[in-house]
């Protein structure tokens, strides 16, 4: 094995990455060869943990190695370099994902500022919790499965939520799924194959992202402005790539916190019939908004537009309840799937949803949420301001704020450093469309608070 250098000027993830190529190109290590773990080869080497991530990583998105779930890293076979849509190679891969969940994105570290829940006592737990009391009492068929469509309640009801937002469906063009995540993959596994070019949100969904990536799909970027999007290069890149779908979250974003306005909804709309593409559009933050703002669902009446909400971020991620509205004929095929890969949801946690939700305390619960989350946009703002950091767009509302440092120019580095301390952030090539390094953070407001954030940013305050 090779030796490091910790007193040379080039980083050690270049090291790393430079012996292990050397190895594998000079024959040390055969095709299949089991690696050492990402611990053992930072004890042995006596650097960290993350800065070996990185480094294998990288080998990973050069062809030289490749990821087993829960059995570690193999040397590849053929070692074909990975790279993104427009032919630039990439830094991190699918395989980078898997180990931030596993390693990176720790619920056990202190202080939490880029993760993508809230914390447990901001959600409706008391609710929840009358609701398993009442569900106790109620004769349930255990030895059954749930209806393949979902609790019929639950359905209702959604059809009613829907209803007050101008979006009008019946119950069966109501699909309940295993949160939005769920809802998303069947999307794309209907409408996507290996090949396709896929409009995505650009910076977007971290997740969705990933998970279009190994359908095979070529990402388009769509860039995000803090009113929507920059709409003379979506048409351009429409034009030039012809994608089948766009995959969009118009309200409160992730990661940029911000809204489209109406007028960039109605030119959605229009460029998907012009140019004959579906669009997903992911509403899961809407029972976040204080405002009562139309939807891409709202114009287009699902001839072109696949709605999913969820009620993971208001009632509580555990119970895994979201649902997916589309047209009669694509909400059939998107139940098949369903049942094809899961057969049945929940019906017990959808029955705790729908108990949530007729709960007297319900919209209480939601309008002091609204208000949490605009207290926390206010006191984090005003920080990282103070400490010099810019604001991709000022929101008064939701979870998140997208921000930079002029002082950094990859944050996936600040990233690694904060974990050293017991804090996860967000770095922004999480939600790059070719992942590549990126200065800018995703920060969740409701943890904001946290003193040892406080210290940790205090570092990088302007002279």
């Amino acid at each position: 094995m090779f030796s490091l250098n910790p007193q040379s000027s080039v980083p050690l993830v270049t090291q790393i990455v430079k012996g292990f190529r050397q190895m594998v190109d000079a024959g040390e290590f055969r095709a299949g060869a089991k690696l050492p773990s990402i611990r053992q080869f930072a004890h042995s080497h006596e650097v960290s943990v993350y800065t070996v991530v990185d480094a294998y990583d990288r080998l990973v998105a050069l062809g030289y190695f490749q990821s087993q779930a829960n059995s570690g890293f193999f040397v590849r076979a053929r070692a074909v370099a990975s790279s993104t849509s427009n032919g630039v190679t990439s830094q991190c891969s699918f395989d980078s994902m898997w180990y931030l969940r596993r390693i990176f994105e720790n619920r056990s570290l202190r202080s939490k500022p880029g993760c993508g829940w809230l914390p447990g006592e901001w959600l409706f737990t008391d609710g929840v919790r009358r609701g398993l009391r009442q569900l106790a009492t109620t004769e349930l068929d255990f030895g059954g499965y749930g209806e393949p469509k979902g609790y019929l309640g639950l359905r209702h009801l959604v059809r009613d939520v829907l209803a007050s937002r101008e979006i009008l469906v019946s119950p069966d063009q109501v699909l309940l799924t295993q949160g939005a995540s769920q809802a998303m993959d069947l999307a794309a596994r209907r409408l996507v194959q290996a090949g396709d070019s896929v409009l995505v949100d650009e910076p977007g969904y971290a997740n969705l992202l990933f998970s279009l990536r190994f359908l095979g799909a070529k990402l388009v970027g769509a860039p995000r402005t803090p009113t929507g999007y920059d709409l003379d290069v979506l048409e351009a890149r429409i034009i030039e790539h012809r994608p089948k779908v766009f995959f969009t979250q118009p309200r409160l974003q992730s990661p940029t916190g911000s809204s489209a306005s109406l007028s960039h909804l109605h030119r959605i709309v229009q460029l998907a019939e012009k140019y004959d593409f579906m669009v997903v559009e992911n509403d899961i933050y809407a029972d976040l908004d204080p405002e009562s703002r139309p939807s891409l669902a709202t114009l287009d009446q699902l001839k072109r537009v696949i709605h999913i909400g969820s009620f993971s971020k208001t009632i509580s991620p555990n119970i895994r309840v979201g649902y997916v509205a589309a047209a009669p004929d694509l909400l059939e095929d998107l139940a098949r799937l369903k049942m094809l890969s899961g057969l049945t949801s929940s019906e017990l946690t959808e029955r705790l949803a729908y108990g949530a939700l007729i709960d007297g305390r319900w919209r209480k619960h939601l309008k002091t949420l609204k208000e949490r989350l605009a207290k926390g946009q206010q006191h984090l703002s005003h920080l990282l301001l103070g400490l010099g950091f810019e604001l991709f767009n000022e929101s008064k509302a939701g979870m998140f704020l997208w921000v930079r440092h002029p002082s950094i120019s990859n944050s996936t580095e600040l990233a690694y450093r904060a974990a050293d301390q017991d804090i996860l952030l967000g770095p922004g090539h999480l939600f790059s469309v070719d992942l590549e390094p990126s200065p800018w953070l995703r920060f969740n407001v409701a943890w904001g608070h946290d003193v040892v954030l406080l210290h940790f940013l205090s570092s990088f305050k302007a002279p």
